[in-house]
C-alpha cells in the first residue's frame, strides 16, 4: 500500500509543524495549509488520505471545511483541532461528520492511536459476516438502521442507541464496533444497571492492591479491558449520580483514575450507549447530567420496535427457529402453518424480537415437531388484544377464571391418562396433542 497523504490546516505554523514531523516519522506525507482557501486549493491538486483542521481559520472554521469535504470528498476522514478543554467544539465537529478530534497541545501517543485507527479505512472492506445474529429485515426502517450503521463506522464519535427493550441494541453496537478501524480490538459490553453502586468506580476504573478492603490484587477496569476498541454501556440511563461525574471526566480527559492511584492513566476507548428509558425526562427530573448526556448522545441512532415492520417477521422467525434446532439437536425447523403465521403478524409484540425468540421456543417444545399452529404460539390475550397487560391481582375474575381453566386442563389430562393406563404416548394421541406438548402441560401443571 503506498504512503498515506495527510492535509494539516492550521494558521498557527508550529501546530503544522509539530504534524507535519509526527507524521511524517509515522511514514506518512504531508501537505499544509493556512487558511481554507489554500486548503480548498491543495484538494483540488492532490488524492489525501487524513485530514486535520484548526476550529478557527482566518477566512473560516473547521465546520465549514467539514461541510465541503463531506459534498466533495465524503470517504476522507478529518480530525479536528480544538483548544483544551473546549468540550463543545469538539461535541459540535463529531455531530458535524468529523472523524475524531485533537486537543492543544496535541499529546503525539493519542495522535498516533488516531492516524493509525484513520488509516485503517483505507484498507479494502470485508464483506460482512452473514449470520442468524444479524440484523435481519428489509422494512425501510431496518434498512435505514443498517446504512447508519455503516455509516457510524467509519467515525469515532460516541453514539446513543435508542429504542425498546428487546430491539437489538446490543446487536446494533456489536455491528457498529465490527465495522469500524477498531474491529480487532474488544468490544466490552457492560449493563450499568447490574453493577453495585458501591464497585462501579473499581469497575469501570480499575483498582490498585491495597486500596479498600478485600482488594488484594491490582484490577484491570472496564475502560482498560476495552483499550483500543469499544466499551458498550447499555442501560445507561441506570448510572447513579457520582458515577455519571466520574463517567463524564474520563470520556472529557479520555484518562482514568484507578482507585487509589495518584495519576490518571490514558485511554483509547469509542463509548456506545443505550436505554430503553427516555433520557430527556431523566433530565428533567435531575436524574442524569445534562453534561454527560451531551457527550453521549453525540450521535442518536433507534432501533425499531417489532410492531413497526411486521412484515419481517416471517425472516425472523425462521432464523429463530434454525438457531433454536441447532442448540436443541433436533433435524429439521418446525415450519409456522398459516394460522401461526396470522396470529404473529397481528401480535403487538411488547417485548418485540426477545419476546418472539421466547415465543418460538416454547411453541417449539409445544408443537408436535413438523408445523406450528397458532395454539402453539400461547400468545398473551392483553396483548394480543392490544390492552395494557396489568399484572392480576390475586382474587380478581381474571385470576379465578385462569385457575378453573387449568382445573379443567387437569382433569382432562388425569382422565387420559387413566383410560391409557398412564402411558403418555397414548394419552397424548387420545387429547390431540404432541407427547412434547403433553410431557410441557404435566410439568407446568404439576400433576403427579
Amino acid at each position: 500500500m503506498k504512503a498515506a497523504h495527510a492535509l494539516i490546516v492550521d494558521d498557527e505554523a508550529d501546530i503544522r509543524e509539530l504534524l507535519e514531523i509526527t507524521l511524517s516519522r509515522m511514514g506518512l506525507r504531508t501537505h499544509g495549509a493556512g487558511t481554507l482557501a489554500e486548503a480548498r486549493s491543495l484538494l483540488d491538486e492532490h488524492e489525501f488520505d487524513l485530514c486535520f483542521t484548526d476550529m478557527r481559520l482566518p477566512d473560516g472554521d473547521g465546520i465549514g471545511l467539514l461541510a465541503y469535504l463531506q459534498r466533495h470528498r465524503p470517504g476522507l476522514p478529518v480530525a479536528v483541532i480544538t483548544a483544551y478543554g473546549n468540550a463543545q467544539a469538539a461535541v459540535e465537529s463529531l455531530k458535524a461528520g468529523a472523524f475524531d478530534f485533537v486537543s492543544k497541545p496535541v499529546d503525539l501517543q493519542a495522535l498516533r492511536k488516531l492516524v493509525d485507527a484513520a488509516l485503517k479505512l483505507r484498507a479494502p472492506a470485508q464483506p460482512p459476516v452473514q449470520d442468524d445474529g444479524g440484523l435481519l429485515g428489509t422494512a425501510p426502517a431496518v434498512e435505514n438502521l443498517r446504512a447508519m450503521i455503516e455509516r457510524l463506522g467509519r467515525s469515532q464519535a460516541p453514539v446513543h442507541i435508542a429504542g425498546e427493550s428487546g430491539t437489538g441494541k446490543e446487536l446494533v453496537a456489536r455491528l457498529i464496533h465490527q465495522r469500524s478501524p477498531r474491529a480487532q480490538a474488544p468490544f466490552v459490553p457492560v449493563n450499568c444497571g447490574a453493577i453495585p453502586s458501591e464497585l462501579m468506580e473499581s469497575e469501570f476504573f480499575g483498582h490498585l492492591r491495597g486500596s479498600f478492603t478485600g482488594a488484594t490484587r491490582d484490577k484491570m477496569g472496564l475502560f482498560q479491558a476495552a483499550e483500543g476498541g469499544t466499551l458498550f454501556l447499555d442501560e445507561v440511563g441506570d448510572l447513579p449520580l457520582h458515577m455519571q461525574v466520574k463517567l463524564l471526566r474520563a470520556l472529557q480527559e479520555r484518562a482514568v483514575r484507578p482507585v487509589g492511584a495518584e495519576t490518571e492513566v490514558p485511554v483509547n476507548v469509542r463509548v456506545i450507549s443505550a436505554t430503553h428509558k427516555d433520557l430527556e425526562k431523566l433530565l428533567a427530573h435531575g436524574s442524569f447530567r445534562q453534561d454527560l448526556y451531551y457527550r453521549l448522545n453525540v450521535i442518536q441512532i433507534r432501533t425499531p420496535p417489532l410492531r413497526d415492520h411486521p412484515d419481517d417477521i416471517p425472516l425472523l422467525a425462521a432464523a429463530i427457529l434454525k438457531r433454536l434446532v441447532r442448540s436443541n439437536g433436533l433435524p429439521a425447523p418446525p415450519a409456522l402453518d398459516a394460522g401461526a403465521r396470522q396470529c404473529l403478524h397481528a401480535y403487538p409484540f411488547p417485548g418485540n424480537v426477545r419476546e418472539l425468540e421466547n415465543i418460538l421456543e416454547r411453541a417449539v417444545t409445544l408443537c408436535d415437531g413438523q408445523r406450528i399452529c397458532a395454539h402453539d404460539l400461547q400468545l398473551r390475550t392483553e396483548a394480543a388484544s392490544g390492552e395494557a397487560a396489568d399484572p392480576p391481582s390475586a382474587a380478581g375474575p381474571g385470576s379465578a377464571l385462569e385457575a378453573q381453566m387449568e382445573e379443567m386442563e387437569r382433569r382432562a389430562i388425569r382422565e387420559a391418562l387413566e383410560k391409557t393406563r398412564y402411558n403418555k404416548t397414548k394419552a397424548a394421541a387420545l387429547l390431540g396433542m404432541s407427547f412434547r406438548s403433553l410431557r410441557y402441560r404435566i410439568k407446568k401443571l404439576g400433576i403427579e
